[in-house]
């Protein structure tokens, strides 16, 4: 009688994760697979994709030709310094809003999350009249006797809204974080005439690192695969890899070579991420022992 219920208790994890699991293939495998298929399809300028014939030319091009290179190294050089400003930025806003009591830990929390509440594309459309020629930013120099400065279509003007952005994603998980750290400890390494500085470095740090490891793989991913943003205020010229896919599918209807670059952006962002992961989780480990 025992053995039934053996089995049937070893099934029942399976039974209960099987419709998740099938949601999960239908809705991000089969997409991804089905991109896969496309990225190698022979494209035809007059007849479109041809499916049914591969060929691995859209690859080879992105592989060789050196316009691709640049957008691929705007794209991770963008996203690596809006990861390291939000990381520079949100670790203390992280730190000074767990030190808060209530109701100001509250009404801090919501000015943090506010941008989430507004539509990315309204929120890049305000940054494009805040820093355009004529704009807030250039009036207010104006007014001190600086001339106007070229802020809007520039990888700077990109960046600035990119953290904007994505400083939420950065905040929220050091917070969480540090919501996990005893106060008692930190205070402990202060009664012991420790300096604040070595308290936040050898007690702090070393507790909120998973934190921020975790939110600055979410922003670095989020900024690398950004598109409104780098749209609208990085204009025509200066592309992005989303840029260039969302081109190739919409004004060139080259969608294979579209799928193929969308995939190499997908391949190289969990190729950097990865590794980046392993180096700081590696060193945090190396801390703690």
């Amino acid at each position: 009688m025992s053995q039934p219920n053996k089995g049937r208790s070893k099934a029942t994890p399976w039974w209960l994760s099987g419709p998740a699991l099938l949601l999960f293939g239908a809705l991000l495998a089969v997409p991804l697979l089905l991109t896969a298929v496309l990225s190698f399809n022979v494209y035809d300028p007059v007849t479109g994709p041809k499916a049914g014939e591969f060929t691995l030319e859209h690859y080879t091009l992105i592989f060789t030709d050196s316009y691709y290179y640049g957008i691929f190294w705007r794209t991770f050089w963008i996203s690596g310094v809006v990861a390291l400003i939000c990381v520079a930025v949100g670790t203390p806003e992280a730190y000074v809003l767990s030190r808060m009591r209530n109701p100001w830990r509250s009404i801090l929390l919501l000015v943090v999350l506010a941008p989430l509440l507004v539509s990315v594309v309204v929120r890049a459309f305000g940054w494009s009249m805040l820093l355009g020629p004529e704009g807030l930013v250039n009036g207010l120099l104006g007014l001190i006797g600086i001339a106007p400065i070229k802020m809007l279509y520039t990888e700077t003007a990109v960046i600035i809204a990119l953290v904007h952005v994505m400083l939420p994603f950065m905040v929220i998980p050091v917070w969480t974080s540090l919501q996990k750290l005893d106060p008692g400890v930190e205070n402990a390494a202060l009664s012991l005439k420790a300096s604040p500085f070595t308290t936040l470095r050898r007690i702090v740090l070393p507790q909120v690192m998973p934190g921020i490891l975790s939110g600055s793989l979410i922003v670095f991913g989020l900024s690398a695969s950004s598109f409104a943003i780098p749209g609208l205020l990085g204009g025509r010229r200066l592309k992005m890899v989303a840029t260039v896919v969302y081109d190739e599918y919409l004004h060139e209807l080259n969608w294979p070579l579209g799928a193929a670059i969308a995939l190499v952006l997908l391949v190289a962002n969990l190729v950097v991420m990865l590794s980046y992961n392993r180096l700081v989780e590696g060193r945090y480990k190396k801390s703690l022992g």
